[in-house]
């Protein structure tokens, strides 16, 4: 199958069966969300990958006591910056100079402005600024996943501050964002895997502009 028809194979997995993802397809998922594009190439937040049974069974609760939680492979946490620092983003910019061997003065006038203007803001703001680009990651990596033929339900549906406590991720200056359980399908059990995939005809969702 092609990126189109992977696409249409996919849909929000309502039963995962318990299968065990191969972990060289829960890399290259991984890696389709790193290589994702993010403002100012800040990449404002981190992925969890938890496979402890137990820290999902402490999850499935604050989350809707939605199964996937436990009946998945690999359940993947998306966690914010809680706010944009100095450090954070000169790390960054530091980074970009080390790997590309050499220093730019329009790359660092633009660092000098981000420290001038991200750090001044409300961190609320900041904080759903970091969590707009999390969803980017998180998109490339639904993608990834029906590439891999990996079933992938995106959930918003969880408490986030309770999510939060039971990772620690407050320490960390993180705020949970998105979960995203990876594993199987198992269409006996899931009511939605023999359904039609619904969307608006292209007419309806698609403008041009010439």
């Amino acid at each position: 199958m092609d990126l189109i028809d992977r696409l249409k194979w996919r849909y929000a997995t309502k039963k995962m069966n318990g299968t065990q993802v191969p972990q060289e397809k829960v890399d290259k998922i991984l890696e389709a969300a790193r290589l994702a594009p993010t403002s100012s190439g800040l990449q404002p937040y981190e992925i969890l990958v938890i496979t402890n049974q137990e820290i999902k069974e402490k999850i499935k609760p604050v989350a809707w006591d939605q199964e996937q939680i436990t009946d998945c492979s690999h359940l993947l946490v998306f966690a914010a910056w809680d706010n944009y620092t100095e450090e954070r983003i000169n790390n960054m910019f530091d980074l970009t100079n080390e790997i590309r061997g050499f220093k730019n003065e329009g790359w660092e006038n633009y660092r000098q402005m981000l420290l001038g203007t991200y750090p001044q803001r409300p961190a609320e703001e900041n904080f759903v600024h970091t969590a707009k680009q999390a969803y980017i990651g998180f998109a490339n990596m639904i993608t990834a996943a029906a590439f891999e033929e990996v079933d992938a339900t995106p959930m918003e549906g969880f408490d986030p501050h309770a999510v939060d406590e039971i990772l620690n991720l407050k320490e960390k200056n993180l705020r949970s964002v998105l979960l995203l359980p990876l594993g199987y399908r198992e269409p006996e059990s899931d009511w939605l895997e023999p359904l039609v995939k619904v969307r608006k005809n292209k007419e309806d969702f698609i403008t041009e502009v010439k």
